[in-house]
């Protein structure tokens, strides 16, 4: 019997991944796997690494240690937007010995031919990435065009001086911040120019 680990994830809060989970638990039974782990990272993108997914890194250290033969997961998209990513992924499953179960492309690389399937959805992948990227690109550059300001807002001149005066009394950033109802960032923007000009 085959020792699964079901990958769960969503790229934000709002989404779920109650039906990947689901689905995935039914394949395991119509297939007699045991599951042994559920590994999930919920609003987080295929396109951060491995060291910014927790649920991610947990399945692949299982894996290290031999406690899965197989991993399975809704698509490919799942596990990552980059092809150098997947491509690593699947090299590493391979050196383990563990398989890889991909609901939605039917794929199962415990084949040659899912092997190579693979690979290949790993190039859309990116691909989509890449179009996304462009529509983005193309979006902000149509607001330029019709005068749209991008970027940080200006801080107003009377907020600027009453941070600089706080912190000139020895007030800490997270303070100031939660005195003018400004983030911290902000505070940091304006004080930033201070800091490098102060001598070290």
């Amino acid at each position: 019997m085959k020792r699964v680990g079901i990958y769960l994830r969503v790229s934000t809060d709002s989404q779920t991944t109650l039906n990947q989970r689901l689905e995935l638990e039914a394949v395991a039974k119509r297939s007699g796997w045991e599951i042994v782990g559920v590994y999930e990272d919920a609003g987080i993108s295929g396109a951060k690494g491995r060291d910014k997914r927790p649920g991610f890194d947990r399945l692949l250290k299982d894996a290290t240690a031999r406690k899965v033969d197989m991993i399975a997961a809704w698509s490919v998209d799942r596990l990552g937007r980059s092809l150098q990513d997947l491509v690593g992924f699947l090299t590493e499953l391979q050196a383990l010995r563990c398989d890889l179960y991909l609901h939605q492309q039917a794929l199962d690389t415990s084949t040659p031919s899912g092997r190579a399937m693979f690979q290949m959805l790993g190039v859309f992948a990116e691909f989509e990435r890449g179009m996304i990227r462009e529509r983005v690109n193309a979006g902000l550059a149509r607001a330029r065009a019709r005068g749209v300001k991008l970027g940080r807002r200006p801080v107003k001149p009377a907020v600027e001086a009453r941070i600089r005066a706080l912190k000139a009394e020895g007030m800490g950033i997270l303070k100031i911040g939660k005195t003018l109802s400004v983030g911290t960032s902000v505070v940091q923007r304006v004080l930033q120019p201070v800091a490098q000009l102060t001598p070290s």
